[in-house]
């Protein structure tokens, strides 16, 4: 087994992409914001996490996705059980995901969940929208890291963020659902809050688990590179 659970010496596999963490049962990388977790529609869109780790480990099978423009720990399994054991995991809600984000404005409290239904707007996919009376339940602790301002001068926030579900672009609909978009994000920020940051700035720092194999605890990091 290797490991880098502080991952401050990750190994380059190839074309940038990270390995945080490999066995017989998983592997785990540090995804780039930018690259696509799984092929999308299109020739021009089959360069992906997934098609990478297929060259090198050809029995590398997806369990989760990280949205193209999100970076951070992705977590591969190795065989068909293990895949089953994983995508059940997170299913459970059984896997302790954390976050970082840069979020625009100062947050009134230090703490705080975020209880919103959400589901796909339909006519302006893939947008998804807060839908108190048809969307599926969804949930996110957050708390600030610190508090600062951009180079103009704008307040930022850095905030942790803890989502206890996993629906589509969950972090995204409810940050800006109380009024706190996450600088950078094309979809969701206003335009002077999507110009204030080059990327996304949401990143996924952390994942905590029970091997599927072994049944050990299994943290694995990686910090935000914003």
């Amino acid at each position: 087994m290797t490991a880098f659970d502080d991952a401050t010496q990750p190994v380059l596999v190839m074309n940038d992409l990270r390995l945080l963490h490999v066995d017989d049962a998983l592997l785990a990388f540090d995804k780039p914001s930018g690259l696509l977790s799984v092929p999308g529609r299109g020739a021009d869109k089959q360069d992906c996490l997934a098609t990478r780790a297929l060259a090198q480990w050809p029995d590398a099978r997806v369990v989760h996705r990280l949205d193209q423009p999100t970076s951070g720990v992705i977590v591969l399994a190795q065989n068909a059980e293990m895949q089953r054991a994983l995508g059940d995991a997170f299913a459970e809600r059984r896997v302790d995901k954390r976050y970082v984000a840069i979020v625009d404005g100062w947050p009134d409290a230090d703490a705080g969940t975020i209880d919103l239904p959400l589901q796909a707007d339909w006519p302006n996919r893939p947008r998804q929208q807060v839908d108190c009376i048809s969307g599926k339940p969804a949930r996110t602790r957050w708390q600030v890291l610190s508090r600062t301002q951009t180079t103009d001068r704008a307040p930022c926030t850095r905030l942790a963020l803890m989502p206890e579900t996993g629906r589509t672009h969950q972090l995204r609909v409810h940050l800006r659902a109380i009024g706190h978009p996450i600088l950078g994000d094309a979809l969701y920020a206003s335009p002077e809050a999507h110009d204030r940051a080059p990327r996304l700035l949401l990143h996924a720092e952390s994942l905590k688990f029970e091997h599927p194999a072994t049944g050990a605890s299994l943290h694995i990091m990686c910090p935000a590179p914003f």
